[in-house]
């Protein structure tokens, strides 16, 4: 699941969402400040204790809770082999946040979601962040901690995997089976500790350390576990912005470097090493803004553990995949917001990571799929959203006709995805 832009921080900081927002979830730069100034922000009159020389308590009056609810319907090209179409899903997600200023310094980002496919209600996005700042070479340098459960969640910018278009995808889909560590594969599953930094609002630098955390399983992590870390995961990051006139620019890079046990604590490792580069413009056009976002992320794997298994699970030693998204998004208004999207994975064949399997094998063992995503989004409130978003497939999990063996080719799997998503 992902974190959303919730109301809360609005009563908070008693400013419309449109302030931190463009369309939610896509910061503007005054969102990118309140985040990383750690939720801290508040047009509040707080409960304050102490005397004139140290404040012992400023706490906000209310309980800083919001929730979220969205509503589905998915229509494929081809219904899966004995199901229905048309599949509607009430509620699709549900969560409750608990997010804000916990001291003036110290807030958190805590989701509770509900999710329809497995019936589980479980912690999703959840980050503490410390900020204050100071100067460095005569220039501002806000710096801060953060502690969280997903690697790039605790980012500001919507070029990475937590926070990358599309920003709602429909949970009844068929979906591509390749994908990098960096996109997801830890969320929820680690606990990180790191440190940042935003000088001259010019450089942003960032290095976080990630440890196992894992949710429904016995701790300390014993035989049981499974994609358990070796040791600590480091996690970077560091983006370079600047404004030319009216318009925004972001170049930036990020990665991690992973080594994994797949099964156990003990024994063989896999290594996970990603490497990313991207790019975020921001243009305003009359009224409105064209956003354009790019990633590109490269992997290279080590699979000792999957290789020489008693069930190998990878027929390759090395292996590499590579991903690369851009798309496009124009907001004449607060109201409406038309996005245009490209996505490719491409990497190297292997028959046992990529087995055969009817809807989600591949014949050929490649992870390559690419296809396109068009979507409009109709607002009736800032806090109310309407879309429809269409998916198009050229190759799905390595070929474009009968990709799984069992007949189905790429273009069954096109998706026309409706929904309505609140946030109050």
């Amino acid at each position: 699941m992902r974190s959303r832009r919730i109301p809360g921080f609005s009563r908070q900081t008693k400013l419309a969402c449109s302030a931190c927002h463009y369309g939610f979830p896509q910061l503007t730069p005054f969102g990118r400040l309140f985040k990383l100034n750690g939720y801290t922000l508040t047009g509040l009159t707080t409960i304050d204790a102490g005397d004139t020389s140290r404040s012992s308590l400023k706490l906000a009056p209310f309980p800083p809770i919001s929730a979220m609810a969205v509503a589905s319907l998915t229509h494929l090209t081809t219904a899966l082999p004995g199901t229905q179409n048309n599949a509607a899903v009430f509620p699709d997600q549900l969560s409750v946040f608990l997010a804000g200023e916990i001291t003036p310094r110290l807030g958190a980002f805590v989701q509770l979601t509900y999710a329809a496919p497995d019936g589980s209600i479980g912690l999703d996005n959840t980050e503490f962040r410390f900020a204050d700042r100071t100067h460095l070479f005569s220039q501002e340098l806000l710096f801060g901690v953060t502690l969280n459960n997903n690697p790039t969640m605790q980012d500001v910018w919507n070029t990475v995997p937590a926070w990358s278009f599309p920003f709602m995808t429909s949970s009844a889909a068929p979906t591509p089976t390749a994908s990098t560590m960096v996109e997801g594969a830890l969320g929820q599953q680690v606990v990180g500790l790191g440190g940042y930094g935003l000088w001259h609002q010019l450089v942003y630098a960032e290095v976080t350390a990630y440890r196992s955390a894992q949710q429904g399983v016995s701790s300390p992590l014993d035989g049981s576990g499974g994609n358990v870390a070796h040791n600590v995961i480091p996690y970077w990051r560091v983006a370079l912005q600047h404004k030319f006139g009216p318009t925004y620019f972001m170049l930036g890079t990020y990665g991690l470097s992973a080594r994994l046990y797949p099964t156990g604590i003990s024994g063989p490792t896999d290594q996970y090493s990603d490497a990313a580069a991207d790019l975020q413009i921001e243009q305003p056009v009359n009224q409105g803004v064209v956003i354009v976002r790019s990633t590109f992320i490269h992997e290279s794997q080590t699979l000792n553990a999957l290789v020489i298994g008693d069930e190998p699970g990878a027929s390759n030693l090395h292996n590499t995949l590579k991903v690369f998204r851009a798309n496009a998004s124009y907001m004449p208004s607060t109201r409406a917001n038309f996005t245009l999207g490209y996505f490719n994975t491409t990497g190297t064949s292997d028959l046992l990571l990529y087995p055969s399997d009817p809807i989600t094998g591949s014949a050929t063992g490649s992870p390559q799929s690419y296809g396109g995503i068009g979507e409009f989004d109709f607002n009736a409130w800032q806090n109310t959203r309407l879309g429809l978003q269409y998916t198009v497939y050229g190759k799905f999990n390595g070929a474009s006709n009968s990709y799984d063996g069992a007949g189905r080719n790429a273009t069954d799997n096109n998706t026309l995805f409706l929904f309505a998503w609140v946030a109050f």
